[in-house]
């Protein structure tokens, strides 16, 4: 059973297939959360218009339009995450949900127990605080760049960016060394949770979608790359 802080948890389940949404909602209802559905495109915008969900459940391919679209339209309103159902491995499903805002994706076939267990981990990964030493300021300010992790905003000189908790946690890792290389299997492990030894291709579409989704956001200077080893954050200036 989820604890007390997930019973007021909201959770919009988004299936064209009514016994797959029913399956999710029922076993996340379970859980302790409250659940909403919806089963295409335009009623998925229009519930999370509505009920203001902290996370969504959201499959790729959906009449009206598809779960990608939905995804960039919610993100656009307001940054909430995201879980992504493919119904397959795609790499081209992976990319493009992680690139407009998803944090997580499952692939279908999956047991509603398995879902609501990623459900878990996903509020357990917004709720925790950034991991960083008990005395560290709760503002990280390098150069134009400034962090500030009480109310989870990020700007980078005037212009606020408007960042999904999963990206928000990937900023702060990595602000955390600035100019230290750090392995994508070590991002992985503290910012997803993730086994030190994932699946090598599906780990580097998580993190590479990421880190150009804060270069989209912040600006392509903020991060480099190091070829076959991981990624730096360089001050901005």
């Amino acid at each position: 059973m989820a604890g007390e802080r997930d019973e007021q948890r909201r959770v919009l389940v988004v299936d064209d297939e009514p016994t797959i949404a029913g399956s999710v909602a029922a076993r996340l209802r379970a859980e302790g959360y409250a659940v909403e559905v919806a089963h295409d495109g335009p009623a998925a915008v229009a519930a999370a218009a509505e009920h203001r969900p902290d996370l969504v459940v959201l499959d790729v391919m959906l009449p009206g339009f598809d779960g990608i679209e939905v995804c960039r339209r919610l993100q656009a309103e307001r940054p909430v995450a995201v879980l992504m159902l493919t119904a397959r491995d795609a790499e081209t499903d992976v990319l493009v949900g992680l690139g407009v805002g998803a944090d997580d994706y499952v692939t279908k076939p999956f047991s509603p127990r398995e879902l609501a267990a990623r459900v878990h981990a996903l509020f357990r990964r917004i709720d925790r605080s950034p991991q960083r030493p008990p005395d560290a300021p709760p503002r990280i300010v390098l150069g134009e760049l400034e962090i500030d992790q009480a109310t989870r905003r990020v700007h980078r000189g005037e212009v606020e960016a408007h960042l999904t908790p999963t990206e928000f946690e990937l900023l702060v890792h990595l602000a955390g060394r600035p100019g230290t290389v750090v392995n994508r299997d070590a991002l992985l492990a503290r910012v997803w949770g993730w086994p030190q030894s994932p699946s090598a291709a599906t780990g580097t579409r998580t993190v590479d979608s990421h880190v150009k989704a804060l270069r989209r956001k912040l600006g392509a200077d903020l991060i480099r790359t190091v070829h076959g080893v991981g990624y730096a954050l360089e001050v901005p200036r």
